[in-house]
């Protein structure tokens, strides 16, 4: 991840996010959990949130909550998760999943975490939709 550059979009993801704190991408792919984004940590390198400083913490957090309330807005899920797991990429980054009444794995975390398997590509206009959508809505003041 720290050596990515950050692009506007690679082969997962469409950057919908940035700030000096950290990068949202939504991801390309059909995970099962339309709306998938990760938010990335942007400053230095750390592996666990714990090594952050209270200020850093809290600047990170409040993007994660964006891309979260953003998501909330533009999908209309049931619920949403967020997951730091950080166990196959050690850098800071959070898993926002959005969760909906017909989700494959109700009451339980989302199973793509746990099933190594190819992931279909989701029709890229509709992403690219939704990217510039949810684009709209963080550049935008979302209610704290």
């Amino acid at each position: 991840m720290c050596a990515s550059g950050r692009p506007e979009e690679d082969a997962y993801g469409i950057r919908v996010y940035r700030s000096d704190t950290a990068d949202g991408y939504l991801h390309k792919n059909d995970v099962g959990q339309r709306g998938y984004c990760i938010v990335i940590w942007r400053g230095r390198h750390v592996a666990e949130p714990t090594q952050l400083s209270d200020t850093e913490a809290g600047a990170y957090w409040y993007d994660v909550l964006r891309v979260a309330r953003a998501l909330e807005i533009h999908y209309a899920p049931a619920k949403v998760n967020l997951f730091m797991l950080g166990n196959l990429v050690p850098h800071l980054h959070t898993h926002v999943v959005p969760r909906y009444l017909d989700d494959p794995d109700p009451g339980r975390p989302s199973g793509f975490f746990f099933v190594s398997r190819e992931e279909p590509a989701l029709p890229i206009d509709e992403v690219r939709r939704d990217a510039a959508k949810l684009r709209e809505l963080l550049a935008g003041r979302i209610a704290d």
